[in-house]
């Protein structure tokens, strides 16, 4: 599943290529699934409406829009598992799976691809805004962040999935940000000092800011919004190299399973 820097790399591509183009009509697909709004709210909302903004939040793009009637409005779309957002040439053959277009008043289309239909595509009306529902790790403070895990008798690692908590973050960062902090990942977050959250902290924002700059992690079918793939996967320290040698240690990297994830550390490296 698409993770934050995934989903950021997606949302900043789009609004690079779309931001300020009016939606001419949206043709959305004949199965149900992925619709998060009702097929003509989402047609009413979108049509006619020009694109102010496309951005993150969480793990969903959000699409910001100023509908006919002047009013704002927004559109989420929520990657799932292999959902791709796609901008093309309206002579590009449209792949298999597409189920919402926006056809864009330059002749081109944004397209919201998704083979095992886990996505979905959504309005939202102006007077709410999605906010998504957690806080934000790339600009969360220190104290803040270290506050969500006290007196959580859960392991860390599932702290750190918990969506409540953090948006966006999930299982290959992690993993890659615990062992970063050198923190085993069944460790307890509620017993966690205050120092090592301050490092988990700095670890996660810094694995998340590097991993955004080289488009995030390909390692199922993420792609960008030009169909490429991202290349933090290279830079992987634990995520599946599971029996590889650390890259610190030379020790075998161990797998578990917490909370039904697969989790990846090295025992010599993080205690």
């Amino acid at each position: 599943m698409p993770e934050l820097p995934e989903v950021e790399t997606v949302a900043n591509g789009v609004d690079a290529r779309v931001r300020g183009q009016r939606i001419e009509r949206v043709t959305l697909g004949s199965k149900p699934e992925p619709l998060k709004s009702p097929a003509h709210v989402i047609e009413e909302t979108l049509t006619g409406a020009r694109i102010t903004r496309v951005h993150r939040v969480g793990k969903t793009v959000v699409i910001d829009v100023q509908r006919r009637d002047g009013a704002a409005a927004q559109a989420t779309v929520h990657l799932g598992m292999t959902g791709r957002l796609l901008v093309s040439q309206a002579e590009v053959p449209m792949p298999p799976h597409t189920h919402a277009v926006l056809h864009l008043h330059d002749g081109r289309e944004v397209r919201f691809v998704d083979p095992r239909r886990f996505g979905r595509v959504g309005v939202v009306e102006s007077s709410e805004q999605y906010a998504g529902p957690g806080k934000e790790p790339t600009t969360i403070a220190p104290e803040e962040f270290a506050k969500l895990f006290r007196g959580r008798k859960t392991p860390i690692k599932s702290a750190l999935l918990n969506q409540s908590l953090l948006h966006g973050v999930g299982n290959i960062y992690a993993d890659e940000s615990l062992f970063r902090a050198g923190i085993r990942p069944k460790r307890h977050a509620g017993r966690l000092t205050r120092a090592e959250l301050h490092k988990l902290h700095g670890a996660l924002q810094t694995v998340l800011q590097h991993a955004i700059e080289l488009g995030g992690s390909s390692v199922s079918d993420y792609v960008d919004a030009d169909g490429v793939r991202g290349f933090f996967q290279l830079e992987h320290r634990v995520y599946s190299r599971t029996g590889q040698p650390c890259r610190e240690c030379g020790e075998p990297i161990q797998r578990i399973v917490i909370g039904g994830r697969s989790t990846h550390f090295c025992k010599k490296c993080q205690k």
